[in-house]
């Protein structure tokens, strides 16, 4: 209990030296700038290729979609003419089948 009653349980640092700080800090940063250079390797030349066969394998992937993105639009485009010319005739002929009704519902004409 008397440990924590003491007033100063911490002994106080002395102030450092704003050099040395500099100084450490700047050992820091060289330290680990050169355990970045180590970890470091040069790219492989397997790196190299594969990186190029990727290049080279999307460009086909982009070209390959495009290609078929144009051929479903060009279906989509010839599916939606050929079934508006059906709606078409089905209309023709729906409307033909109206109008002879109504002439033949409509009483004879006296001359």
């Amino acid at each position: 209990m008397a440990l924590c009653r003491r007033p100063y349980g911490y002994s106080k640092v002395d102030k450092e030296d704003p050099e040395d700080i500099i100084h450490r800090r700047a050992q820091f940063l060289i330290h680990k700038v050169l355990e970045k250079a180590d970890s470091r390797r040069k790219p492989s030349c397997l790196r190299i290729r594969i990186s190029k066969l990727k290049v080279k394998i999307g460009k086909r992937l982009r070209r390959l979609r495009r290609r078929i993105l144009s051929g479903v639009s060009a279906a989509r485009l010839g599916f939606h003419g050929h079934v508006m010319s059906q709606i078409k005739t089905w209309k023709r002929l729906f409307n033909r089948g109206r109008q002879s009704q109504t002439l033949i519902t409509l009483p004879p004409l006296i001359n």
